[in-house]
């Protein structure tokens, strides 16, 4: 039958406030009654002076940074997202429905400057002790994964027209004209490289001929930007400079080569996926615990190390918000060449020694199954909490975005965690006691009802 549409009858003046008018078995509503508030304004207070305008309340900041990660929201989206959503609202503290913005978007830039990165540790250990003991695990899982940056594949005509640009906005800036722009040329030229797709061997040599006068147009507009700028403004634009002249000159063979003018801090790496050979960004080791799944280490690397020199680091940073030793350590066979760290055993799959019972070969092979548990939850952090394309510029931008990403994982997973128990109390517990009354009454269990609470 059609349904009717809602009235827009008064409420009752009696609620008033955001705490009555919600479902308090919601677990954005648990989420804001259990998270550790006071631990927060403790934490992060003395980043704040007590001297000039008031800023926005902490709370309001970290919680719209951690939403921002929870549903995998940009920072305009989170703020008009917070505007609509009362459960938001009430996560950050409102105590009644705003119908105003609460920040404006650039002001969770300037937060996540201040907190820096030891800042989302914090945060990251405090979603991480949500769960109680579940964290102290003795056994943890590792792996490594590459964080993309925000840049587009990089080719080489691409960066010379980048320099070219470059150029013509520091000429610009600083006043001092070139001689030639060659900006028609320029454009002529690049229409022209599109042919080196072409199966044809004389329109590909013309792409290669365009693709040369591209860097010497870019050479010489470069010489001659400095020429032109005096001493002061060359120190002004040292490393713009810097980083064009690596471009123009670095050759295919070179290490350490810049693949993004505005993101040099970019390494190519290679992890065997048969979709995606090359990957831009920077490596990213996870630590998760073996049975519970929670994350209780995300650490970003500048430098394209081996997976084994990665796992000390990681421990470390485990360490300064779990104090609890760890034994196990379960990785892959990208870790070779480290069998313990501390106290810590390092367990990868191989041949197990001859002799081994039957009990010990299926306990190994148990273990090496929840080892290999940790890689969806990558994929999940990738696809639903902004892992997978990182957006913040910088080195710090790299840490920030990979720790906010493991603390919007472990929150999206204790939100979850606390529907299973609201599934488990109001549903499949009526239904056993209801089996129960049944099955007394009848003498035999129902068969039905037994499917559904194994299930």
């Amino acid at each position: 039958m059609k349904s009717q549409s809602p009235t827009d009858h008064q409420q009752s003046f009696l609620i008033t406030t955001l705490r009555d008018m919600l479902d308090s078995k919601e677990p954005l509503y648990l989420l804001g009654d259990h998270f550790p508030w006071e631990k927060v304004e403790k934490g992060f207070g003395p980043y704040y002076s007590y001297k000039g305008r008031p800023a926005k309340p902490i709370r309001l900041m970290v919680s719209l940074l951690l939403l921002k990660h929870i549903d995998n929201l940009s920072d305009e989206a989170v703020v008009r997202a917070w505007k609509l959503n009362p459960y938001y609202q009430y996560f950050s503290g409102e105590v009644t429905f705003q119908k105003r913005y609460p920040i404006e978007p650039s002001d969770l830039v300037h937060f996540r400057h201040r907190i820096g990165e030891k800042g989302a540790e914090f945060l990251l250990g405090l979603t991480a002790k949500l769960f109680g003991q579940k964290n102290s695990e003795e056994q943890l899982v590792a792996d490594t994964t590459v964080q993309e940056k925000n840049i587009a594949f990089p080719t080489d005509v691409r960066l010379y027209k980048k320099v070219i640009d470059k150029c013509r906005s520091i000429s610009g800036l600083e006043d001092t004209p070139v001689r030639q722009s060659y900006k028609f040329r320029v454009r002529k030229l690049m229409s022209l490289q599109r042919l080196h797709r072409s199966r044809l061997a004389s329109q590909r040599k013309v792409a290669r001929k365009a693709e040369r006068h591209l860097r010497t147009i870019g050479r010489r507009l470069v010489r001659e930007l400095i020429r032109g700028l005096s001493e002061k403004q060359i120190v002004k634009y040292a490393e713009d400079l810097e980083l064009c002249f690596q471009i123009l000159y670095q050759k295919k063979s070179d290490k350490d080569k810049v693949y993004s003018l505005h993101e040099p801090d970019v390494y190519c790496i290679s992890k065997g996926k048969a979709h995606k050979r090359y990957e831009f960004g920077n490596k990213v080791s996870i630590l998760q615990t073996a049975t519970h799944g929670i994350v209780v280490g995300a650490l970003s690397f500048q430098e394209n190390l081996h997976d084994s020199k990665t796992l000390k680091p990681a421990l470390a940073q485990r360490s300064r918000f779990i104090k609890y030793d760890v034994k196990e350590v379960l990785v892959d066979k990208g870790y070779r060449g480290t069998s313990k760290i501390g106290d810590a055993v390092i367990t990868m799959p191989g041949k197990l020694k001859k002799g081994l019972s039957y009990y010990w070969k299926q306990k190994f092979k148990k273990k090496m199954g929840r080892r290999s548990a940790i890689e969806p939850c990558i994929g999940h952090m990738k696809h639903e909490n902004r892992l997978g394309r990182n957006y913040l510029k910088g080195v710090m931008g790299d840490q920030l975005n990979v720790t906010m990403a493991a603390s919007g994982y472990n929150i999206r997973k204790w939100m979850r965690d606390k529907l299973k128990e609201f599934f488990f109390v109001f549903i499949l517990m009526p239904l056993s006691n209801f089996q129960k009354a049944v099955s007394r009454r009848l003498g035999h269990d129902i068969v039905g009802f037994n499917v559904i609470l194994n299930f």
